[in-house]
């Protein structure tokens, strides 16, 4: 391709036609335009999902295709594996809520949900519990709470990963209440915890503050209970015989 027509191509923010139109065979100029347009098109909605997955910033690399769904894992009346996957959820803004012993899969299967999220074009953020309340705190000392909370406005999944594993202060209690209640009814969460609802004192230290929280988490919200042994370590015990 010239030199020009590659300015073309920039110009009219064609960013991937000048290093695909060689390899698409030509038949008909109508043909040939469309190929060329479909590819452009199906480059820059792979290239979408990429930044959408890079913004989330997801811990690991784990998927729905390879998330090992087993017995252990109990539903609620009004949703199922195929709704659950259908990701209907984050239309209505509703929220998920994963609770089980550690090791039962909880954090692969809210980490699938998440990137697939992204793949259909929604904006996700992922986090660990722990890390959201020093970030909300870090902000604060900074003055910068103002802005921390901005960067959600446009934001539609917040995976919310291992509520429960590090309890923290009345500040981040608070700091962290008032984030969930912006997005009550705004936006969809998925949260782990390792703890029932009835043992979330243990992460906050006020009893009407966990009281309200868990009151807006499970108002519009399909609760999913994990029981049975670790996964991870039934794994590596069966790989150590």
């Amino acid at each position: 391709m010239s030199e020009t027509l590659r300015e073309m191509c920039k110009s009219l923010r064609l960013a991937y036609v000048a290093d695909i139109y060689d390899q698409i065979p030509y038949e008909s100029a109508d043909q040939f335009l469309e190929a060329v347009f479909k590819e452009e098109f199906r480059l820059r909605e792979e290239a979408k999902v990429q930044r959408l997955i890079k913004k989330a910033k997801f811990l690991d690399n784990k998927r729905l295709a390879n998330y090992e769904w087993h017995e252990q894992i109990r539903f609620p009346g009004h949703i199922n594996k195929e709704g659950l996957q259908s990701l209907s959820f984050i239309e209505n803004q509703e929220n998920v809520v994963l609770i089980g012993s550690p090791g039962t899969g909880k954090s692969h299967l809210a980490s699938g949900l998440g990137r697939k999220a992204c793949e259909q074009g929604y904006e996700v953020r992922f986090f660990r519990v722990a890390e959201l309340v020093e970030r909300l705190e870090t902000a604060l000392r900074q003055d910068k709470l103002s802005a921390f909370r901005k960067r959600f406005e446009k934001v539609d999944l917040i995976v919310l990963d291992e509520m429960g594993y590090l309890p923290f202060g009345k500040e981040g209690s608070e700091f962290l209440f008032q984030l969930i209640s912006e997005w009550y009814e705004q936006k969809s969460l998925i949260i782990t915890s390792n703890l029932e609802f009835s043992q979330w004192n243990r992460i906050f230290v006020d009893a009407r503050l966990t009281a309200a929280l868990v009151d807006r988490l499970i108002h519009h919200a399909h609760v999913l209970s994990f029981t049975g042994e670790s996964y991870r370590l039934s794994h590596a015990l069966s790989k150590s015989r």
